[in-house]
């Protein structure tokens, strides 16, 4: 039985109770599945202000903070509990373009030469972090929400703005992959 909860589960497990989040958000208070908009609602509890972006009752969205309050918690207890730190299965095929790269197959959940102490401060790590957080972030705000609010919250309620962020978000990732990714790991 621990052996079947500490193991990787299917994706057809896995997915259909990511998908069951849409009905019971929907159901217990119309409420919309997201989490970059956490970030606006923690820096307008630090922030409280009169005016501008941050002038809003952030308590009707305390229920927002809760959930990525359990996101984290729940990625500790995979990773303390559940060997949720251990390194994903890597092809043989990736393991021959990680070796082009210099970039040993991962052990952990990431790469050490980019995001370890160390790999975080060479020219890959940097650009890696830096211009990447910074694309996330921008393409976060631009799209108005995120990958998992758009994917999985606006196509379920049949968001036009969603359908169009979302072949946005796969044109960028079939992109990036396989012109941006390439010439970074060549620095």
């Amino acid at each position: 039985m621990w052996e079947a909860i500490t193991s990787p589960w299917p994706w057809y497990v896995s997915g259909p109770l990511v998908g069951l989040m849409v009905p019971i958000l929907l159901v217990v208070g119309n409420k919309e599945f997201g989490i970059s908009s956490s970030l606006r609602h923690l820096c307008a509890v630090a922030l409280p202000a009169k005016k501008g972006y941050f002038a809003y009752n952030w308590r009707d969205y305390a229920w927002n903070l809760i959930l990525v309050a359990g996101v984290i918690i729940g990625a500790v207890i995979a990773v303390v509990a559940l060997n949720g730190d251990s390194g994903p299965a890597v092809s043989a095929s990736t393991r021959e373009l990680l070796d082009q790269w210099n970039i040993a197959a991962p052990t952990g959940l990431q790469p050490a030469e980019l995001f370890s102490g160390t790999g975080a401060f060479t020219s890959r790590g940097l650009v890696s972090l830096l211009a990447g957080g910074f694309l996330v972030g921008f393409g976060t705000r631009y799209a108005n929400g995120c990958t998992s609010g758009h994917a999985i919250m606006g196509l379920s309620i049949l968001n036009t703005g969603s359908f169009v962020a979302t072949l946005g978000f796969l044109a960028g990732g079939i992109v990036v992959s396989n012109f941006v990714l390439p010439w970074v790991m060549r620095l």
